[in-house]
This record gives structure tokens, C-alpha cells and sequence, in this order.
């Protein structure tokens, strides 16, 4: 490996690495706010790529069904609970959230198949589409076991992976795509030539977690979800809804695994099932950060990328076991330090 090919393979890896950041992030909000492994956040990535690929050849994607169903299903359940606890006066407010809002993008994309939108146009379709998939699924699955442990959250997580990717295969079909390029151009520096394309996806990885970082500072919702983290029970008191926290966790959780989608769909082939890979190498880096800290999270994820680039290089078919390999010494190393806190706090 001479210095160039090492540069080449470090600009990809930083890439990559950068699209993992904005999943990894992702991990950690929901889980910091809900106590929720979120697994099918990749699911959400890849069907944004599969969203995305049928809006530009012309046809109504599967995320039409997939969010129509989610929200009829989200409906009835919230009907439902309301008619138990005889509550019926937030009804329509729950019908907007869970039917209406959801519906609008649905009707946007049927009005729009077989239309030129431009590249701006589809991609915006793309998120508004994918956006109430994560916050329905939260209703639906996680909000009735929401005082369940962490381990049974994650069990229904996994199987909720599964099934999304059986309802992949039922909406989106079995075939691979790839998008158009969000821009073909290319320069060259020190006689190598990099893509536009990969400058475009690490600075949208850096405007997004700055965005964020400005709404978790300077917003009313941002700081009832960082009080909903750091004390959940304290946070209630105060008045502030673990439902309503939750759900802008699931809404913001979307729009980043969403964006990501956008980003990887044209470097790599996206099937329905391809979303797992993707997430769980992002889950790495939220591991090196603790599942609690932000900036070590983005580090991990920069980290994650660069490994899988330079191990692709030395032994391709065994790139995926050295990432995953990377799990057991950050897991034996954070499993010290919970016990060290452990004993501190005995003492």
C-alpha cells in the first residue's frame, strides 16, 4: 500500500464513516429518550434508497402502503386505549398525528408518480414519506411495553427488524438498486481525483449533527428531550409528556436514517434487507460512545468507516468480522467501567 492508495481508501473510509455518524446519532437519541435499542433504523435507511429509486423511474413506491397500513393500524390502536380510559377529548389531535399528517406525504407521492420533481423534488418527497414510519412504529409496537426492560425492548426491537424486512420484500420486491449520483463532478488533488459526491456526503453529516446540536441548545422541544434523557421521572414532574419526547425522538430518528439513506443509495446497491448491515455497523460506533455521548459516538462511527475501507483493502471477505470484532474489547472495556461506577456507588 503506497501513500495514495492509503489516501484513497481514507477519503472513502470518512465517507462511510460520516454516514454512520448521522445512524449512530440516531441510536442514541431514541435510546437516550426511550430506553429503545432501536434496531430497524437501518430498515428506515434502506427503504429511504428504495423510496427514492422508485420516485425517480416513474412509480408510486412501497413506502405508500407501508405508511397508509402503519397509520390505519396506529389509528385503531389509539382509538382503542381512548375508548377504554374513556378519554375521547384528545381524540382528533391523536387522528391528526397518527392519520392525517402521515397521509399527506402518501397523497403528495400518488399525485406525483410519472412526473418529473428534479432531484430536489424527490429527495424531499423521499423524507416525508420515510418520516412517519419510525414515530407510527413507536405507537404501535413500543409505546404499550414502554415500561418494559431494556432487554425486552430490544427482543421486540429485533423481531420488529424481521418483520420490517418481511414487509420490505412484500413492498419494494427482492431487486437491488442504485440511485443517480447527487452530482457527477470531480477534482483532483495532489494528481488524485476524489468525487463531489463524497465531499457532498460528509459535509451533510456535519451540517445535520450541527442542526442538531442547535435544536438540542436553543429549542423548547430539544431541551424537554435532553431533560427527558437525563432524568426521565424528574422531566415528568416538570410536565413534560414521555409521549411527546418520544415521539420527536422517533420523528427526528427518521429524518436521519432517512438522509442517510439519500447519501449511501448511490455508492452501493440497496436491497430491502440491506438495512441491517448498515445499522448494526453504525450500532458500533454508538457503542464506542457509550450509547450516551454524541461526540464519542460520531468519533466511533468515523472510525467504523475507516476500518471497514482499509479492511476491505486486506481481506475483503473478511471486512464485516473485523468491524464486528471491534465490539468485544469496547464491550469488555465499558463493562469495567460500569463496574467500577458500580463499586464507587456501594461505597
Amino acid at each position: 500500500m503506497n501513500a495514495q492508495i492509503a489516501a484513497i481508501l481514507a477519503m472513502d473510509g470518512i465517507a462511510t464513516g460520516a454516514i454512520y455518524v448521522l445512524i449512530g446519532i440516531g441510536f442514541v437519541l431514541i435510546f437516550a429518550v426511550t430506553r429503545v435499542i432501536y434496531v430497524p433504523f437501518g430498515d428506515i435507511a434502506a427503504f429511504t434508497a428504495l423510496t427514492l429509486a422508485a420516485l425517480e423511474t416513474g412509480h408510486v413506491p412501497g413506502t405508500v402502503g407501508l405508511v397508509i397500513g402503519l397509520a390505519v393500524l396506529a389509528t385503531l390502536l389509539e382509538v382503542a386505549a381512548r375508548l377504554r380510559a374513556r378519554r375521547l377529548g384528545g381524540l382528533p389531535r391523536a387522528m391528526l398525528l397518527t392519520l392525517v399528517l402521515p397521509l399527506v406525504p402518501v397523497l403528495a407521492a400518488w399525485l406525483a408518480a410519472g412526473r418529473d420533481l428534479g432531484m430536489a423534488g424527490r429527495v424531499a418527497l423521499s423524507l416525508a414519506l420515510i418520516m412517519p414510519v419510525a414515530p407510527l412504529l413507536d405507537r404501535i409496537v413500543f409505546r404499550p411495553v414502554a415500561d418494559a426492560s431494556v432487554l425486552l425492548l430490544l427482543t421486540v426491537a429485533v423481531v420488529l427488524h424481521f418483520g420490517l424486512v418481511g414487509l420490505g420484500l412484500l413492498f419494494f420486491g427482492p431487486e437491488g438498486v442504485r440511485t443517480q449520483p447527487l452530482t457527477d463532478a470531480m477534482f483532483t488533488v495532489g494528481g488524485m481525483n476524489f468525487s463531489v459526491q463524497t465531499l457532498l456526503i460528509v459535509a451533510a453529516s456535519i451540517v445535520f449533527s450541527g442542526l442538531l446540536f442547535l435544536f438540542f441548545e436553543f429549542t423548547l422541544a430539544g431541551k424537554a428531550l435532553r431533560a427527558t434523557a437525563a432524568n426521565p421521572t424528574g422531566a415528568r414532574l416538570m410536565g413534560i409528556r414521555p409521549a411527546t419526547t418520544s415521539t420527536i425522538a422517533y420523528v427526528l430518528a427518521s429524518l436521519l436514517a432517512g438522509i442517510s439513506g439519500i447519501l449511501i443509495a448511490p455508492v452501493t446497491t440497496i436491497f430491502y434487507d440491506s438495512g441491517f448491515l448498515i445499522g448494526l455497523k453504525a450500532f458500533v460506533g454508538a457503542i464506542i460512545g457509550a450509547m450516551a455521548s454524541y461526540p464519542l459516538t460520531a468519533a466511533g462511527a468515523i472510525f467504523v468507516g475507516l476500518l471497514e475501507s482499509f479492511a476491505s483493502f486486506w481481506s475483503s471477505d473478511f471486512k464485516d468480522a473485523i468491524v464486528f470484532g471491534v465490539l468485544i474489547p469496547v464491550l469488555l472495556w465499558r463493562s469495567l467501567g460500569f463496574r467500577e461506577s458500580e463499586e464507587e456507588t456501594e461505597e
